[in-house]
């Protein structure tokens, strides 16, 4: 297992959903660029391949965080755990998430009570956690804070046969933009990364491989954690990946929302 410890001159970035998909993306994007990291996600032994491949790549080293967020105390714990190795967290990355298929009504409750945990909570109760001691490191030692939360391009209109999921990415994007004005002039940036459809195991865990918004393609998840990254270090409050996405997106605006619903059903159907 790499060493954990932690160096005190490289900055060190917090990444959720860390063992796959985008968030695995990042965690290589960030030791490309000098980062220590905190890696965290629910496969520990997912986690500690990746981190051997980061230290051997690029020196980065790791905290190891095996750890299941959709758990109330899940959010306080990864803050203990960083807390006692002395680490600060310059980058915080609210990556995972998940989402489910299906009529509400016929969806599970306790799985759509702990998307919302994930997706909305105990992405609250991160950024809440770590935003002082970055505002405070920014106004005492200059050292630029930043905080980039994972929505989607389902934020931008309800989303029958995954309601819940739809909802959640609406909070995250809502959520973050106004923490971006509100932090406006404080040293730390917040960014929203708003993926289309991508190609990682997301649509297999919500048993939604058939839809017909996938017939239209997927994007390569590094090259979205890639758009990200750009839009974090750039300090923007929102960053859509992709350019048909952000067509998609735009045209929300200027359409009656019972069509929008309507569409949104239709390239959710199988």
């Amino acid at each position: 297992m790499p060493d954990t410890s932690h160096i005190p001159d490289r900055p060190t970035a917090l990444i959720t959903g860390a063992s796959f998909g985008i968030g695995l993306e990042f965690a290589r994007i960030f030791a490309r660029e000098g980062y220590n990291l905190v890696l965290v996600a629910r496969s520990g032994d997912k986690l500690r391949v990746l981190a051997s491949e980061l230290e051997k790549a690029h020196g980065a080293r790791s905290l190891i965080l095996p750890a299941d967020l959709t758990e109330l105390g899940a959010a306080a714990y990864v803050l203990d755990q960083t807390t006692r190795a002395d680490i600060q967290v310059d980058a915080l990355v609210n990556n995972a998430g998940f989402g489910q298929y299906g009529p509400f009504v016929e969806n599970d409750l306790e799985e759509c009570l702990r998307q919302i945990q994930l997706n909305v909570t105990t992405l609250t109760h991160l950024t809440r956690l770590y935003l002082p001691s970055m505002i405070q490191r920014a106004k005492s030692e200059h050292k630029i804070g930043r905080i980039l939360n994972v929505a989607s391009t389902a934020a931008f209109q309800p989303g029958p046969l995954m309601a819940v999921y739809f909802a959640t990415k609406a909070y995250v994007l809502h959520f973050s933009e106004a923490l971006a004005n509100e932090l406006s002039g404080t040293g730390v940036t917040v960014t929203c990364l708003c993926p289309g459809a991508t190609a990682t195991e997301f649509h297999k865990r919500a048993k939604a491989t058939s839809m017909n918004l996938l017939k239209f393609g997927s994007m390569d998840a590094r090259a979205v954690a890639e758009d990200g990254y750009r839009a974090l270090m750039a300090g923007k409050p929102v960053v859509i990946s992709g350019f048909k996405n952000w067509m998609l997106a735009q045209s929300v605006r200027f359409s009656p929302r019972r069509l929008v619903t309507a569409i949104a059903r239709k390239t959710q159907e199988e």
